[in-house]
This record gives structure tokens, sequence and C-alpha cells, in this order.
């Protein structure tokens, strides 16, 4: 296993991420949640024109048949799988109220795809089925980031690829990393199980890829400035 980190970057600062509900426990419904939704689709347009360029590098990994992606929220990441060849695409989303949202968007990507109520730790395909993982801040709201990760290793084909864009801990040591841990259970209950001090690149490390690369930089965004992103294969 090998791990690249470099910083890369730093992007404009008047960023604001919605808050994004992830894949939990169980298929989620309800008002708050669909608020949540609406916030995914109106609301991620600056994010996504900062953290493009780095979307764009990692993503240009995935040569083309079966894409699963987690937590796909409205679809902000359907228009930049289209074109790679993907000959289908399986949205993994435990927010009921975000269907309606990444239906749509599926339709106009013209991708071939489809919508699935499940949750990460224990995706609904059979294992070895899929050649691309795809993740992009959903590992913060996992139950189970060592359940999910073992779940994305089970399902990739020999060679396959886990691609992902994650805000993660701030380093050991950074002041910022402590006020992620003070506010870390409030920030849950605002966003929907989303934890902002998770070292989810030293979980990828240890996960059991046979190959972990990623690199280390920040998009200034309040507890969730510190982001990683990279590709790991089976």
């Amino acid at each position: 296993m090998s791990v690249l980190t470099r910083p890369l970057q730093t992007s404009p600062s008047s960023i604001s991420t919605p808050m994004r509900a992830c894949a939990c426990r169980t298929a989620r419904g309800g008002p708050w949640r669909r608020l949540l939704a609406y916030a995914m689709a109106r609301f991620a347009d600056k994010y996504e024109g900062a953290i493009g360029p780095t979307k764009e590098r990692v993503f240009g990994s995935i040569e083309g048949g079966t894409v699963l992606e987690l937590g796909p929220g409205a679809g902000s990441n359907l228009p930049r799988l289209a074109g790679r060849g993907v000959d289908r695409w399986i949205g993994i989303e435990p927010m009921l109220a975000a269907h309606p949202y990444l239906e749509r968007r599926l339709a106009e990507t013209g991708l071939c795809g489809s919508v699935v109520a499940g949750i990460a730790e224990a995706l609904p395909v059979p294992s070895a089925s899929v050649d691309a993982v795809v993740s992009t801040l959903v590992l913060c709201s996992v139950h189970d980031l060592e359940a999910t990760l073992h779940e994305i290793r089970r399902v990739l084909r020999p060679g396959g690829r886990f691609v992902f864009v994650e805000h993660v801990a701030a380093p050991e040591g950074d002041p910022l990393r402590r006020h992620q841990q003070r506010f870390s259970r409030v920030w849950r209950w605002l966003a929907d199980g989303c934890h902002p001090n998770r070292d989810t690149g030293r979980a990828l490390e240890s996960a059991g890829f046979a190959d972990v690369r990623f690199d280390a930089f920040r998009v200034p965004n309040g507890l969730l400035t510190p982001h990683i992103a990279g590709v790991a294969t089976v």
C-alpha cells in the first residue's frame, strides 16, 4: 500500500457547503431531511465550482463499466460521470427526500442507472460486481466507517477503484481540530450524522486496499476545511 499526500492550491474562500445527508443505518425521510435534500439541490453550486477541478482529476481514473455511488444526494456528480463510458450507474441514497432530485438529474444526464434506498454498511449489490465506487462527502456520515470500507472492497471487481473526495479531521496540533472535537456533537445533529472530526484518511490506509493514494488540501469552509481526494484500488 502506498499513500501519497501533498498540499493542493486552496480554493476561494467564499464557499458554502450544503449540509449533506449521507449513507447511514436506515433509509430516511421526514421534514428535516426534505429540507436537507432541498439545500443539496439548491445551494451546492459554489462548493461544486470550487471543488470541481479536484473531482475532475480523481474521476479521471474511472474507466467506464458499472459505477456505484454512495450517497449521491441531489446528483451533483452525475454530469461529471456522463461521458466516461459508464454502462450502468447505481446510486445508493438513504435519504428518501433526495430521490426525486436525483432521478430528475439522472434523466437529464442520459445515464443508464437506478436509484436505490440503501445503506453503505450493507450495499444491496453482489460481491465483485462493480468497476468503481464513488464517494464525495459521504464517509463523514456513515454509521460504521470500517463496515462501509469493507463493503466497498467486497463489491469491487479485482482491480476496481474507489474514488473519493471527503472532508476530514484537521491534523493533530491544528487548532481547528479542537474546534471540530468541541462542536462535533451539535454538528452531527444539525447535519444528519456528519462527523467533522473523522480521520477518514487513516481509516482508508488501514482498510485492506491493495493501494491507496490521496492528496490533502483545504477548502476554507469552517469546520469542514480539511479535505482529501484520491483513489484506492483492490
